[in-house]
């Protein structure tokens, strides 16, 4: 049986019409859930037909997922452990922003993941399956009312949790455009990002879209072959051609695309990758994310990783910058839980009893 979540507002029309009902209702009911995460509120019940709301709540659950687990950082940040309908988990997180009012949200895609990265706490369970739009915005949906719930808005959200996103386009697409559409989720594109290796026929079918939402691509080497070594997806797709869909991106959108590079001590940290880097962004009107690394433990190819140091990071950091290469450090979120992607998940999975 799908859930409510599942339905665009053309599926829900054609099921009100089988019931007999009007389909003038489908789109209020939807936007009213989205809004209230709720069926209807009291106060929206005489809005709809008696009969309507009776047959929605016999026959349409509003959400496949439960909740499995749940942590809250020291500084806010929660990460929530969502149960699909088959028995598989995935991981979302709410974090608070600088201001007292807002929060945002970070999305996973998939089950699992099939990119290998060896830094990757998600790689290391391997890929199960996609997920379908429904579950991808009943993660938005919980997390609007988890911010909510302690006096917060939701304001932004990056697909940056478990999974590639552009490996899920005939769910992610769906998923964003009920998220951000006025009528539905209302979040707006400008409030969306989504964050890939560089699957590069992704990155197009993103961009032919039209919608003006963010593009993040992560490299997190200033080369192939270093890259191809942490990340096995860049033998199919170099950076040269990876940053040519990204430039094709930010003409069509006109919104800087935004790099990002996590640094490992000994591995991709020297000043001279920092020169490497800098190169390779060049004139282009891009932002560097750079990211401290959360240890996860042996990598799938027996490589324990570690952060880089402070003087490392400042350094290197300073080498892009005197390059004319705008550079920031992503502040870390929820230290003292299990904050890098795919950790809870797996802790929760090896957990006793």
């Amino acid at each position: 049986m799908n859930a409510l979540s599942e339905l665009t507002v053309a599926e829900l029309a054609r099921r009100l019409s089988a019931w007999g009902i009007s389909d003038t209702h489908a789109r209020r009911l939807l936007r009213t859930f989205y809004r209230t995460n709720e069926l209807v509120q009291a106060s929206d019940a005489a809005r709809f037909p008696a009969v309507l709301l009776e047959r929605v709540r016999s026959e349409l659950p509003l959400r496949s997922t439960t909740l499995a687990t749940r942590q809250v950082a020291s500084d806010g940040t929660t990460k929530i452990l969502l149960r699909l309908a088959d028995g598989h988990t995935v991981e979302s997180v709410l974090m608070p922003d600088f201001r007292p009012d807002r929060s945002a949200g970070c999305l996973s895609s998939q089950v699992g993941c099939a990119m290998s990265c060896d830094f990757c706490a998600t790689a290391q369970g391997g890929f199960q399956r996609n997920l379908t739009s429904g579950e991808i915005v009943e993660q938005f949906l919980n997390l609007r009312g988890e911010a909510k719930s302690i006096g917060r808005e939701l304001r932004t959200i990056v697909f940056m949790g478990m999974g590639e996103p552009l490996l899920n386009l005939d769910h992610l697409l769906p998923a964003i455009e009920r998220i951000g559409a006025n009528d539905l989720g209302g979040l707006g594109w400008r409030q969306i990002t989504v964050s890939t290796v560089g699957i590069v026929p992704g990155i197009d079918a993103l961009t032919a879209t039209g919608w003006n939402l963010h593009l993040a691509v992560s490299i997190h080497a200033p080369d192939d072959s270093t890259r191809a070594r942490l990340l096995p997806s860049g033998r199919r797709y170099g950076l040269d051609e990876i940053l040519a869909a990204a430039d094709r991106f930010q003409v069509r959108r006109g919104r800087p695309v935004i790099l990002q590079y996590c640094l490992l001590a000994g591995v991709n940290d020297a000043p001279g990758q920092a020169q490497q880097l800098a190169d390779l962004v060049g004139r282009r009107r891009m932002h560097v994310n750079l990211l401290r690394y959360n240890p996860t433990g042996m990598g799938l190819r027996g490589s324990a990783y570690q952060p880089s140091t402070d003087q490392a990071a400042t350094h290197f950091a300073g080498v892009l910058k005197d390059r004319g290469v705008v550079a920031h450090f992503r502040r870390s979120r929820g230290p003292d839980i299990d904050a890098a992607c795919g950790q809870l998940r797996q802790r929760f999975a090896t957990a006793p009893g």
